[in-house]
């Protein structure tokens, strides 16, 4: 009886053993104002899109899940300080109001190109030109080539929760001008026909994008920005931006 039950017990032992070597997911944060083709989000769980993609396997590429961990942009920068956040991606250091000495920066992955936008009838503008006006801008996100323009008054914010409706704001005639990145103007485009698309009629900055990995013993920050570097090389991110363009 005593030969019959070792079998099990060993069993027991290295089934307790495989479940302590498990590893949690890596939380990555998910602004909830981004849209298509960025991120999917519905009923609140991110689903698809660029960063839902590179997030999902830059967490694979390391032996890890990726938990995406969908919030408003400003408690994103609450956990951050509390090193509540794994990695997040998507980020340059100038949209940051503080330091996270925390936290490491991996290398530029992209280049993100935001515009001054309006409808397909709207002439080119420049900066000098948008005092007096009301600008489509997204709750909480950092516009910092327009922080003068904001603090002295003489454009107003005109909040959405997210990019795509301060755009469909913007199609709806709310406002003349708008701000929204290259990749997300041309996504929402491609659902209008061509004499109601919105243009871009400035260009306001070209941010190169990081990830912060958080530097810590239960993260693998090093092969995570590893990974990253590989994954650049190998054309995987350019395999990923290419799936929705």
């Amino acid at each position: 009886m005593r030969m019959r039950l070792l079998p099990f017990a060993v069993l027991c032992l290295l089934s307790l053993a495989a479940t302590a070597q498990e590893q949690r997911p890596l939380r990555f944060s998910v602004t909830e104002g981004w849209a298509m083709p960025m991120i999917r989000i519905e009923d609140g769980r991110a689903t698809s899109g660029i960063l839902y993609d590179l997030q999902t396997r830059l967490a694979e590429k390391v032996g890890r899940r990726a938990e995406l961990l969908v919030m408003p942009r400003l408690r994103v920068q609450r956990l951050l300080a509390r090193g509540e956040i794994d990695v997040r991606c998507y980020v340059n250091p100038s949209w940051l109001s503080e330091p996270h000495h925390q936290y490491t920066w991996s290398q530029p992955f992209m280049v993100q190109r935001d515009l001054i936008v309006g409808r397909h009838d709207e002439a080119d503008i420049s900066l000098a030109q948008l005092p007096g006006e009301r600008l489509g801008t997204v709750l909480g996100f950092s516009y910092p080539h327009l922080d003068a323009l904001f603090a002295s008054g003489q454009v107003q914010r005109e909040d959405a929760r997210t990019q795509e409706l301060v755009l469909e704001k913007l199609e709806a005639g709310r406002y003349r001008y708008a701000v929204s990145n290259e990749l997300t103007l041309a996504w929402f485009n491609r659902g209008l026909p061509e004499e109601k698309r919105l243009r871009a009629l400035a260009e306001l900055s070209a941010d190169a994008l990081s990830c912060l990995v958080r530097d810590a013993p239960d993260v693998p920050t090093q092969a995570l920005l590893r990974a990253l570097v590989q994954m650049k090389e190998d054309g995987e991110l350019d395999a990923i931006l290419s799936r929705y363009r």
